[in-house]
């Protein structure tokens, strides 16, 4: 007898945003606890090498969530994230390029001066490099909890004009600011970011590949 096969609900979507929230959050399990074990020494006392330990140990953890995450989504849900996304009109690369200019400035305001050069001057060429393939890492969850987020409330709701993956990084990532940053300002500033990256995906047609990018120059920039 064929079995049936198992109908895909917003839940299973929601769950997979949370996982990648979860591996985003394995960095304060290895950073505020168990390397300081380890090293003798708080995260802000580490050598060089200890905290090239930690973003490597960090990125290839997030790696290892964001390939379970996007699989598991192709393989129970037949969600693929890969697939190629409708051509975009101009007035979309003029509002993308519009809301990547506002995620500058906010970024320039907060770290008075723009933030990949303050970084290069006191991190030093190696630290630089590690710490932006850190981001990069980063960008792939926080990019995955939006996607599995909309995908999850879509489903739920049959509307797809509403940021709602953004929404949700924007209360998970953004948020979870205040208690790894100590600020309440950055984890506001998280948060509207997490609703410009939401925008910004719909904004694409929700093309993984262009979402990606435009993702890691609103992040990373």
């Amino acid at each position: 007898m064929k079995m049936e096969k198992k109908k895909v609900t917003g839940w299973d979507f929601l769950s997979l945003a949370l996982i990648a929230f979860g591996g985003l959050g394995m960095e304060m399990l290895y950073g505020f606890l168990l390397e300081p074990m380890i090293y003798g020494a708080a995260m802000g006392e580490w050598t060089t090498g200890q905290t090239l330990i930690h973003w490597t140990l960090t990125c290839l953890t997030w790696g290892a969530f964001g390939w379970y995450v996007i699989r598991t989504a192709k393989k129970d849900c037949g969600f693929d994230l890969l697939e190629a996304g409708r051509s975009m009109k101009p007035w979309q690369w003029a509002v993308v390029f519009a809301a990547v200019l506002f995620s500058l400035g906010m970024s320039y305001v907060s770290w008075d001066g723009f933030k990949v050069i303050l970084e290069f001057q006191r991190n030093g060429a190696l630290k630089f490099v590690f710490q932006y393939i850190y981001y990069l890492f980063e960008t792939l969850l926080f990019a995955l909890i939006i996607i599995m987020g909309q995908k999850a409330f879509e489903t739920w709701f049959h509307r797809e004009n509403i940021p709602y993956g953004g929404i949700l990084c924007g209360l998970t990532w953004g948020l979870a600011h205040i208690f790894s940053k100590g600020s309440i300002a950055i984890g506001l500033g998280g948060l509207l970011l997490g609703f410009l990256m939401g925008s910004a995906y719909l904004l694409v047609n929700r093309d993984v590949k262009k979402a990606y990018l435009v993702l890691c120059l609103m992040f990373i920039l």
